[in-house]
């Protein structure tokens, strides 16, 4: 995970002030790439400890088609959280706390609660639109169908392996204000597979990142997704490439990025995956194990909103 660390590190040294839509401010760079060979292990940053957990209940609950935090939250996992909530006190117009005070905190410990046990109030506050899973498995059509782009992806890996249209995209250009209301347009928003030598590799291209908080979890997700679509084709998992639009750090997590980039990455873990799943929508968090994972710390930072 060395590359990762090299590009903290280019933003650091490169990167220029920009503002963004949180208010909060942004070191960017434009246009970078990453590739991880999965042969060589799974790659979870070491030099800080990774919610692998999280990691896959998000990705089965993307698999899943759905767009309603109910999944995650009854799960405990709080990453998508942010969002809705902030919705909530908007349209409730209340005011909106900062993301790292004890109010939002309370509030959103309360909020999750709701979405817990409250049937109406989850189908009204725990919606984010037709974000990812619904995109992946849903995707709308002018006629009022709906198109499962992973079951075709799958299908024409096993039938068509050197076709160049083996793309899943989230970005539906009609759905973008939709997205926005409770959540976020897609950041990683298109990814193709390609195959050779009885290997599957993906790439993925994301318009925007938050290098920090957001980009292991994101390279961890995908090289995941990578090996579960080889497992049910029957190939061997290759290469995860990573392509970035707008690289950045938010300038409230540089403090702790300098942190990250004081430690020496260790050895790679592996995912251990239940060999007996063939079914893309059969996985469940008991099919995952991550074996010699040694990582540092976790290091806590504010996500933006």
């Amino acid at each position: 995970m060395r590359q990762y660390l090299e590009l903290l590190e280019d933003i650091r040294t490169n990167g220029v002030k920009k503002s963004d839509r949180t208010g909060v401010g942004t070191i960017s760079v434009f246009g970078r790439q990453l590739r991880f060979d999965l042969s060589e292990g799974f790659p979870a940053v070491t030099t800080k400890k990774l919610f692998m957990r999280g990691i896959i209940h998000e990705l089965i609950w993307f698999l899943q088609g759905s767009s309603n935090i109910k999944y995650l939250v009854d799960n405990d996992v709080h990453i998508w959280d942010e969002w809705p909530y902030k919705h909530y006190l908007m349209e409730q117009g209340k005011e909106v706390p900062d993301s790292s005070s004890g109010k939002w905190k309370k509030g959103i410990a309360e909020f999750t609660e709701r979405i817990k046990n409250d049937p109406a109030f989850v189908k009204k506050y725990g919606e984010l639109g037709p974000v990812y899973g619904y995109q992946w498995r849903n995707w709308p059509t002018p006629d009022g169908k709906h198109i499962d782009q992973i079951a075709k992806a799958i299908d024409t890996i096993k039938n068509s392996p050197d076709s160049r249209r083996i793309i899943v995209s989230a970005w539906n250009v009609a759905d973008i204000d939709e997205m926005a209301k409770a959540g976020l347009p897609p950041c990683h928003l298109l990814f193709q597979f390609y195959v050779v030598g009885g290997k599957l590799s993906c790439q993925m291209y994301q318009r925007s990142a938050d290098t920090f908080l957001g980009v292991p979890f994101n390279i961890a997700s995908y090289s995941l997704l990578t090996m579960m679509i080889a497992q049910v084709c029957g190939l061997k998992p290759g290469d995860f490439v990573h392509t970035f639009g707008d690289t950045h750090l938010y300038l409230n997590h540089l403090q702790q990025v300098d942190e990250q980039l004081s430690r020496r990455p260790k050895s790679l873990p592996k995912m251990k995956i239940n060999s007996k799943v063939k079914d893309i929508s059969a996985f469940t968090i008991d099919d995952f194990e991550l074996l010699d994972y040694d990582p540092y710390p976790a290091i806590y930072a504010p996500i933006a909103v």
